[in-house]
């Protein structure tokens, strides 16, 4: 067995540091609605900025490091506060205008107020502050490397997934919920959207508006379209069309397709998934084809790919490439090492690593998924990569007892990191190279507290997939110790 003592020592010490600063939190007497001058010392990992009310810190949306201005609590914790900003009496000379007058309304805009080379910069940040905040062994040492941006860093998004609902006056609406709510806020236009996904959205809000399809009633769990989902294929015409419903009926179906043939003649591609009830999950398990092609087809890195309407792809496809790009440098792969593709999707990572390694692997838990990678390296020719349904956890130790035991492994996780059981099977089959995807640099930063114990950090490369949003993805590049 390893001795990690020195390893553990020294986390334990920043630890009990860490406990130690917050022994004696401040209390402060404070009301919502009241107002104070406020200095931002920061922004925290949300894209808010940071101040210190009588020590106490307080969380404010659209504020910048460095602006002075008076502030209105809207709420109180034991630890901190949040408030909005009231009135801005010092300017950051970074503040711009957003193009979105809702970007202080919604999610997904919390840093369109800041000029784009210092978000490239706050992401950077925001790495270490995961970093100092978990503390994973030597972390003080990584080369966490500039962030990577885009030229243009609007409308990117080739994909629109907006909650539709209709007004008492009967209005239908389609957009996104303010923060903190489920209440919806309509919008009409999206300058992070690809163009053609706003034009096929709202025409398909109008025709459910002239046809009279009955849209969901969160509150009374009744009517059917819960949520419209538009994805364009950056690179070839391909458009798809998803209707969320509360049941499997879509009344004037007919005549809604008829419309859409007719009227949007880009759309490729017609689906509708089943997603009864009340439900904090957008998606249902099961979707029907309606019209149409049953995917669309994306093209990245030379590869073609074929997307099914639950199908993961990230929303950047031109940084997508960058992401890959980054990801196979790290990797490194040699002639006649084999790689494993875990999280794998619809393979886009795995089949971009086929032409350098000797062998692929990939697994999924959906079915779908495993199936469109499958159906993707037919299409491209690529006769040494595969994918299996399962977990990593559970299918990297029966290849291994195969034979099976990879050079390299790549990890592509949600924003909820790495399962536990997954990292404990990685650090048993203990592969030469290890390449960590993130999309959350805190969950980030704990799963480098644990794997750490065998691996070295390399460098941390941010790449900015989501411009104005305080999103941060960045490739990992680990080694044996």
């Amino acid at each position: 067995m390893r001795n990690y003592q020195k390893r553990d020592d020294y986390r334990d010490n920043y630890r009990r540091g860490r406990r130690n600063d917050h022994r004696d939190e401040p209390q402060v007497e404070v009301e919502e609605g009241q107002r104070f001058p406020l200095t931002i010392k920061k922004m925290g990992i949300n894209g808010e900025g940071i101040g210190y009310y009588k020590r106490m810190a307080v969380f404010v949306p659209g504020a910048l490091t460095g602006e002075e201005a008076v502030v209105e609590v809207t709420s109180i914790s034991h630890r901190y506060l949040r408030a909005k900003v009231h009135r801005i009496r010092k300017a950051s000379p970074y503040r711009v205008e957003p193009r979105d007058s809702y970007a202080d309304q919604v999610g997904g805009f919390e840093l369109e107020h800041l000029a784009y080379p210092q978000q490239l910069e706050f992401k950077r940040d925001i790495v270490r502050q995961s970093l100092e905040r978990y503390h994973p062994y030597g972390f003080k040492d990584y080369d966490v490397r500039p962030t990577l941006g885009m030229a243009d860093p609007y409308a990117y998004r080739n994909k629109a997934q907006f909650q539709v609902r209709q007004t008492a006056d009967g209005t239908v609406q389609a957009g996104l919920y303010a923060e903190r709510s489920h209440d919806l806020i309509d919008l009409p236009t999206c300058s992070v959207q690809m163009p053609v996904t706003m034009t096929v959205m709202r025409a398909l809000v109008k025709m459910l508006q002239d046809l009279e399809v009955p849209i969901y009633d969160e509150e009374h769990n009744s009517g059917i379209v819960k949520t419209l989902v538009v994805r364009a294929a950056a690179n070839t015409d391909d458009v798809q069309v998803t209707f969320i419903t509360n049941s499997k009926k879509l009344p004037h179906k007919h005549q809604l397709l008829l419309r859409m043939a007719d009227e949007l003649p880009q759309v490729t591609s017609v689906m509708q998934n089943i997603n009864p009830g009340k439900t904090s999950l957008v998606w249902g398990e099961e979707t029907q084809h309606l019209a149409g092609e049953e995917t669309i087809t994306e093209k990245l890195g030379g590869l073609a790919f074929k997307l099914s309407a639950r199908a993961f792809l990230q929303l950047n496809p031109a940084q997508t490439e960058v992401l890959y790009d980054q990801a196979k440098k790290a990797l490194d792969l040699q002639p006649g090492q084999t790689v494993v593709d875990a999280y794998s999707g619809v393979g886009t990572i795995g089949l971009s690593l086929a032409d350098v390694a000797a062998e692929v692997r990939g697994m999924d838990v959906i079915p779908e998924a495993v199936a469109d990678a499958n159906a993707n390296a037919a299409l491209n020719g690529i006769t040494n990569a595969h994918y299996e349904v399962g977990t990593a956890e559970d299918l990297l130790p029966k290849w291994a007892v195969a034979g099976f035991r990879p050079d390299a492994i790549v990890v592509d996780p949600p924003r909820t990191g790495l399962d536990g059981h997954l990292m404990d099977t990685i650090l048993a089959i203990h592969p030469q190279k290890l390449v960590y995807i993130s999309c959350n640099p805190s969950t980030l930063a704990k799963d480098l507290d644990t794997l750490t114990d065998d691996y070295r950090v390399d460098y941390i490369q941010s790449v900015d997939m989501m411009p104005q949003t305080a999103r941060c993805e960045a490739v990992v590049k680990l080694s044996q110790r």
